[in-house]
């Protein structure tokens, strides 16, 4: 009974989270509203997915709370982080592609393994560098970007006002020290299924 508790109030949370702006916008969707490319409708659809999914992940498994991070992009969903086992991953892919209005997911979850604070910190610089670089660049709109990194491998999500602008996002990445590869899933604003006027 207690547990059915927290699990309610941490889902009321999560849905009732859409409140204030912060650098992750209205409705949380990692983009400000006001420079966000995509139309009102699309960005409050993502964020209902969004919601959805998350509070679906956590009925799941309550510890997928801290482990899991999902984003909701334009219909397209990617999934990060870590799991004890492959199985695990399996499930969160099959959870997501049964989100109403999925059109695709991308699952770069890990499988966990002993932790190690070096590499956890490495990380940690590797994407504060990046973010820093990001803002640094005028030419780059920092805000439409969400970071990861795992094991010096960077995951970039967001849009890009063209194709320059992802190209310069891709090249910032490179540049930064350590880092081993770098996944991005930069969508283009003229890919959008439906873009701002």
């Amino acid at each position: 009974m207690k547990n059915k508790f927290i699990i309610l109030i941490l889902i009321s949370l999560i849905l009732n989270n859409c409140i204030g702006v912060s650098s992750t916008g209205i409705f949380g969707t990692g983009v400000s509203v006001a420079i966000d490319p995509r139309s009102l409708g699309t960005q409050i659809d993502d964020s209902i997915m969004q919601k959805n999914l998350s509070a679906r992940i956590l009925l799941t498994d309550k510890n997928y709370f801290l482990s899991v991070k999902s984003k909701v992009l334009d219909g397209r969903i990617f999934l990060t982080g870590k799991v004890e086992d492959p199985e695990e991953k399996l499930k969160l892919t099959k959870v997501a592609w049964e989100t109403e209005g999925v059109r695709s997911v991308r699952n770069d979850i890990k499988i966990k393994e002993e932790f190690d604070f070096k590499q956890s910190a490495k990380d940690i610089l590797i994407t504060s560098q990046l973010r820093t670089a990001l803002i640094l660049n005028k030419e780059i709109k920092a805000t439409n970007y969400q970071i990861d990194t795992y094991k010096k491998k960077i995951y970039i999500y967001g849009i890009a006002s063209s194709k320059n602008e992802k190209d310069l996002v891709i090249q910032e990445s490179k540049e930064i020290l350590d880092v081993e590869d770098v996944v991005a899933s930069i969508l283009l604003v003229e890919n959008l299924r439906i873009q701002k006027n």
